[in-house]
Formats: structure tokens, sequence, C-alpha cells
């Protein structure tokens, strides 16, 4: 009997020391939970983001969501996250922040200005890409998205050679899918009366998009008549142009992988199994057209990034590197916008977030080590705290 109350009373006292160690419950701790109370802004809206609101997170409303991102534009392991923490949030970075302030404040009379995003792998170029499109969205801006370029180049459905130019490679199905993304993501502008066809597209003998057609028939006929896709896209890109010149839109244009439109090696292949060089392919014709200076009330932002050409030892994640020669003459001048690692601040709002979501629990000096051992990777430090 004695034996007994000796462990009992040694059970209580290992309590206890753990108690002391701050291994209590969650409601208890009143440095985090003042955090907690910081991590989020009510400010829904990216109109109204500024630096103030830099480190915070914000709500996508699931509507704007589905519109802006059901055929592409989020990783997938963002995408599964998402519907673990039953919501969608992005957090305000000081990138997406300064080109939305670039985005209020520029003359649209001017030539289109292009903004290249960079970092390294997995700092969150893609998400801060959102925001911006998020911004776009709610300033009446016509979206030209491409969600990612290097499925294009290194995982297309399907290719066959081209009726129109000599050489060239149509992908058609993704043209098509990308015509029904582009419609999904402008379907509250599309219905207006002033976005007309300049003129006359003859396809073939019997069929033909007329002059002062509406926009939405163009775009509807790719979708219909999937052999004519990818030269709708190319008609696109140049009506698209016209109307923004004429005043009757303002357009974004907005790419991801960028960079795979320069690079050499793709995975198409011709019948004589000769690998197709990307400026071959005639959906690049489309959005290379649409990051041209040549026009106005426009804003061009593309993404650069390590991952699109699929190259395994790669030296450098800067744009002179990634975009080769030919790519940066394109853009060039062009705005250079770094996506970092997280700052201190955003990472304890990440962390923040995570424990809110009762998706890590709190534990002594535990974002100074998930700092070292993520270095503040945003996209390292989610799969450090996926098992946790």
């Amino acid at each position: 009997m004695l034996k007994m109350r000796s462990t009992d009373l040694i059970i209580r006292r290992v309590f206890s020391s753990l108690t002391s160690l701050r291994l209590q419950p969650f409601s208890t701790q009143p440095a985090i939970q003042e955090r907690l109370e910081t991590f989020r802004t009510t400010e829904n809206s990216p109109l109204n983001h500024t630096e103030d609101h830099i480190g915070q997170f914000y709500r996508i409303p699931p509507e704007t969501k589905k519109q802006l991102f059901l055929y592409g534009g989020l990783a997938k392991s963002y995408e599964i996250q998402t519907k673990t923490f039953t919501e969608t949030c992005f957090m305000v970075r000081k990138p997406a922040v300064d080109i939305i302030y670039c985005m209020k404040t520029i003359d649209y009379s001017k030539p289109a200005i292009r903004f290249v995003m960079y970092g390294k792998k997995g700092n969150g170029k893609t998400l801060s890409l959102a925001h911006i499109l998020h911004y776009a969205l709610e300033s009446k801006f016509l979206i030209v998205h491409v969600p990612w370029v290097g499925n294009w180049m290194r995982r297309c459905k399907e290719s066959s050679n081209s009726e129109v130019k000599e050489g060239f490679i149509d992908l058609n199905i993704d043209a098509a899918a990308w015509l029904i993304h582009f419609k999904n993501q402008n379907a509250h502008l599309l219905g207006d009366p002033e976005l007309k066809v300049a003129e006359d597209h003859v396809w073939n003998k019997r069929e033909t998009t007329p002059k002062d057609a509406p926009l939405t028939e163009l775009v509807e006929f790719g979708i219909n008549r999937i052999k004519y896709a990818s030269r709708c896209v190319v008609a696109l890109a140049e009506e698209i142009k016209k109307l923004s010149k004429a005043g009757k839109c303002k357009t974004f244009v907005a790419v991801d992988g960028f960079n795979a439109l320069f690079y050499p090696q793709t995975n198409i292949l011709t019948e004589k199994k000769q690998v197709v060089h990307p400026s071959k392919v005639t959906l690049t014709e489309a959005f290379l057209n649409l990051t041209k200076f040549d026009w106005n009330n426009g804003v061009a932002v593309v993404i650069v990034d390590e991952i699109a050409i699929g190259e395994k030892d790669q030296i450098s994640h800067l744009p002179r590197y990634l975009l080769g020669k030919e790519g940066f003459e394109h853009m060039d001048p062009f705005v250079p916008i770094l996506v970092s690692e997280y700052t201190p601040k955003e990472l304890k709002s990440c962390m923040d977030y995570y424990r809110e979501r009762k998706w890590v629990q709190p534990l002594p000096g535990q974002d100074e080590e998930l700092t070292f051992l993520s270095a503040s990777n945003p996209y390292r430090l989610m799969l450090l705290c996926n098992p946790l």
C-alpha cells in the first residue's frame, strides 16, 4: 500500500513539472493568444490592402475562389490545405502590395508596364500572383491568366500540325480548356456590349466570326470547335489588345511559369519525333503578343520559375538566367519584383494561423526551431508542419 502511494506521488510530481513547462491547454497561453488576435485582418478586399496589412491573412469568399481558380492558379498542396482548413486565406505580402499600389497609380494611357516576379522555389510567387488576381477582379480588369505554362510544354494533352502555319504545332485541347478558364474568370464582363470583335475571322468556307460580333462569340467558337481552339486564342489576344487600345476595357495579363515559353526543351514532338521549340507552338504567339509593350490600358505580371523548365542542375533563380537572352530581350524593360522568404513577422503569422486552425500544437521554442529548419521558406514550412 505504501509503495502504491509513493508511485502515485511521483506521477503527480511529473504531471506538475510538465504543466510548468507550458504544455497546458492552448487557450491558457496568453502570449500566443494575444498574437492570434493580430494574424488576421478583417479587411477582405484587396482594393484596400496597404503595407499596414503585410503579414496578415485575409479570407477569400468561396464564390470568388470558384470564379478565379476553378480551372487552376493555386498549387495542389495549397488546395489540399484549404480543404483541410475549410477556408481559403491569402497572406498579404509586400510583392503583391507593391504591384497593387503600382496598378492603382500608373498612367494607363502609356504603354503597358510589365512586372517580372522571381524568387527561390517555394517562396510564394504563385500565391502572391493569386492575391493580385483577386485585386484585378475587384477592379474590373479583363483578366488573361495562364495558371502554368509548363503544363503545355511538358504535359500537353494532344498536339497536331497547324493547318495555317507550316511547321507550327497546335495544342487544341489545352487551348479550349484555357478558353473555358478565360470565360469563367471574366463572366461578369463578357456581357458588356462594348466588347466586340474588331475584324472578320474566317475559319473555313462555312464558318466565320464577323466583325462587331460579341467577344463571347469568338470564345464560344473556340470552345465548341476544338479544331480551331489554338487559332481562336491567338485571335482573342489580338482582339483584347485592340479593345484595350480603344479604351473599351482595362486588361490584366498574368502568366505563371513564363520562362517555359523560351526554354528549348519541351515534351512536344513532331510526327518525326523531333522536339518542338516553344516558338513553334501556336499558343506561344498569343501570350508573347500580350506581353509586349506596343499597347496601352493594360498591365502584365509574369512569374519566372525554376520548376517551369524542368532542368535539374540550375544555377540561378534570377530573371536573366531563367528567361535566357531571347526572353530577357522580349520583356526588357520590365520591373523586377523579388518574392523573398518569410520575414520573422510573416513566419510568426503563418504559425499562428496553423495554430488557430488546430493544425499544430503550441510548444516552447517552436517558431525558432521551424525558422531554422525551413530557412523561412513558406513551402518548406508547410511541409514541416504537415506531420506535426
